[in-house]
């Protein structure tokens, strides 16, 4: 029951992150937003959601998820309504930055109590299926947002999206609870002597370059480009592009589930994180050199790299085997916020990137092939620091 409580927030949580995507056109038309207007709407969600995890990562450790998970979830409630009011540009700005911090908490929080409460040996495999099956909120917002926009309109959709979050807010005051505290070895201490032990191992440091690219170039397009992309160089129609994009969800979802079994396996998550990210590295040069030629090929890479792009629980693994205890909220918080973080500096510098390029009349197949990769080879140069890092150590050892 505690599993299914965490998962239904996140699966939200999901659902809100790429929803943009399919519904760019309606909101062009009734908000009068250009590409890079929905890149600041997506930006805004992306960077509340790293800006709030700051509070969140000095709230964790020191007052538990119960309160900071009711606390988000009401913010997000408010903006889920506000979005569906909005009929102003500025409008849908404040509501996305509201459902940007108020999902914020969801996924560590969940991250957190599936640490406290379950024995370390099963964090990776419980935080890569909270991942997998809470990502299955992401296809929600390909196929399924497409057709219910069509029938109901946009406005009633996220209307009803923002009671679906209400329920899990319910649930949420009725069922989590907040484990005990622990406190450092040495006693209390401050939040920055916290940040200062945290930032003190050097293990993480060469971790953090990957956080903080390698879920934002897969945010990009599931996020916002994926429309524009098949619709301008493919000519593809709403439905198809609605289709892939739930296929695209479904590969994320896939990813983070098929992460779990393979780090078992392997039983090294650097290795495993190192793996994946190689493969996808290599389909985003694909992607950018050669999609332009097939919309099939486009989709078929499109999936392998959402699919092995999803390597988000594995590198948290990595880093949370370095993290004593005490450290453990704040610690993989401040990794989730260079996820987030990172994804939404990349929405914003990619739409400028691709105003900038429509404005000079740029070919679509042209503008999509640069950033493609360009995304390639910042994965790369990440992937190539990453390889310095120690390997997972046991947390008996740290």
């Amino acid at each position: 029951m505690l599993f299914l409580t965490l998962l239904f927030p996140y699966f939200l949580s999901n659902f809100y992150r790429p929803f943009l995507a399919v519904m760019a056109p309606e909101l062009s038309r009734d908000l009068g937003l250009d590409a890079a207007g929905l890149a600041n709407l997506q930006a805004a969600f992306l960077l509340a959601f790293a800006a709030a995890q700051l509070p969140v990562a000095l709230s964790l450790d020191r007052i538990g998820p119960r309160r900071i998970m009711i606390l988000g979830l009401s913010a997000a409630v408010t903006g889920g309504v506000l979005f569906s009011a909005s009929d102003q540009a500025w409008h849908a700005l404040v509501a996305m930055a509201l459902l940007g911090a108020g999902f914020s908490p969801v996924m560590m929080a969940g991250f957190y109590t599936i640490g406290r409460f379950y024995p370390v040996e099963k964090f990776a495999g419980l935080s890569a299926l909270l991942f997998g099956l809470g990502t299955l909120g992401d296809p929600l917002s390909g196929a399924p947002l497409s057709l219910a926009v069509a029938m109901f309109g946009w406005r009633q959709t996220m209307f009803a999206m923002a009671a679906a979050t209400a329920l899990s807010l319910l649930i949420i005051i009725v069922i989590l609870k907040d484990p005990p505290r622990i406190e450092a070895p040495e006693g209390k201490v401050s939040p920055l002597m916290r940040t200062r032990q945290i930032f003190a191992i050097r293990a993480l440091w060469l971790i953090m370059p990957l956080a903080f690219v390698s879920y934002a170039v897969v945010a990009a397009v599931r996020g916002l480009w994926i429309a524009p992309y098949l619709m301008q160089v493919h000519q593809f129609d709403a439905n198809a592009v609605g289709l892939s994009a739930t296929a695209m969800g479904f590969a994320l979802a896939l990813g983070g589930i098929f992460y779990a079994p393979l780090h078992r396996m392997v039983g090294d998550a650097k290795v495993t994180v190192a793996t994946g990210v190689a493969v996808t590295v290599a389909a985003w040069l694909a992607l950018g050199l050669l999609g332009h030629l097939s919309g099939l090929l486009s989709l078929v890479l499109l999936f392998i790299v959402a699919c092995f792009g999803a390597s988000f629980p594995i590198v948290l693994a990595h880093s949370r085997a370095f993290l004593p205890t005490h450290l453990f909220g704040q610690g993989v918080t401040m990794i989730n916020l260079l996820f987030f973080g990172g994804a939404g500096v990349g929405q914003w510098l990619s739409g400028r990137y691709v105003k900038a390029s429509e404005t000079a009349s740029v070919a679509p197949d042209v503008i999509y092939g640069r950033l493609f990769i360009a995304f390639s080879l910042i994965l790369a140069v990440a992937l190539f620091i990453y390889m310095f890092a120690p390997s997972e150590r046991r947390l008996s050892e740290v």
